[in-house]
């Protein structure tokens, strides 16, 4: 169900994805690809979606199966916090690799994905693939530990208020409201990790530190540096959000 809600919403969604990545690369938005080649590359995407949503959701399903919930309310935001943290760094090891050969193509659409792989192979190896993990965890767990208990806790009001459990389409309407919020207070974090991933190998910021990064942003375009891309990313994940986790949702109901 997190494999199938993975592939529907980054396919559908990729353009959008694409011109954040560009007006968040320190080239600029012109140069970086403008709206041209708005899907390069999408194999990348097309291949790491699957994996890497059903990786979360196993791992966010399970702990939160062996946590404590439901039986204490007062414990259940903690629960889902732990939960979507845990199953964001596993997710996590399979996304990087992905994100890292997609947003170097979003930047260079001239180059193919299969190119790209192989140049961050040969120049920087497997290591070359996983920079930025730390930065993409670090602004994963802070999004999860805003979007996962807002999204439980709104539908649990939902249903309350109506009786019965969501349907599906209220539980995406949820997850809209849950994600574009998470989306809009970690959009700095967003940036950092986007400029280290496309940093030049041996840059200050290819060393993927986060804060040194953030503090780059801020001395040479401040406020509004660190908010980058915040409108795309924001429908982008509002309607992510909508759709994946509607998807996620519908997927286990049929699949259950």
């Amino acid at each position: 169900a997190g494999g199938v809600a993975g592939v529907c919403v980054d396919l559908i969604l990729f353009p959008l994805d694409t011109v954040k990545t560009r007006l968040q690369s320190p080239q600029g938005f012109r140069k970086a690809g403008g709206f041209r080649g708005i899907y390069a590359g999408v194999p990348s995407t097309a291949i790491g979606s699957f994996p890497n949503a059903a990786a979360f959701f196993i791992t966010y399903e399970n702990v939160k199966s062996v946590l404590p919930h439901g039986s204490s309310s007062y414990l259940s935001p903690a629960t889902h916090m732990v939960a979507a943290s845990l199953g964001e760094v596993v997710a996590c090891l399979i996304r990087v690799p992905s994100e890292v050969v997609k947003q170097r193509a979003q930047v260079s659409p001239s180059s193919s994905t299969l190119r790209i792989l192989s140049h961050t192979l040969y120049h920087e190896g497997i290591q070359g693939l996983y920079r930025g993990y730390k930065s993409t965890v670090l602004r994963e767990i802070p999004f999860s530990l805003v979007q996962f208990p807002l999204w439980e806790s709104l539908k649990d009001l939902w249903s309350w208020k109506q009786g019965h459990v969501v349907d599906s389409w209220q539980s995406a309407v949820c997850g809209a409201f849950a994600g574009g919020f998470a989306a809009a207070v970690t959009t700095p974090l967003d940036v950092a990790k986007t400029r280290i991933m496309l940093a030049k190998a041996g840059s200050s910021n290819a060393r993927g530190n986060v804060l040194a990064a953030l503090g780059g942003i801020w001395r040479t375009q401040g406020l509004s540096g660190l908010f980058a891309g915040v409108v795309p990313r924001m429908a982008a994940i509002s309607l992510g959000g909508f759709i994946f986790l509607g998807t996620y949702e519908k997927s286990r109901q049929l699949l259950l």
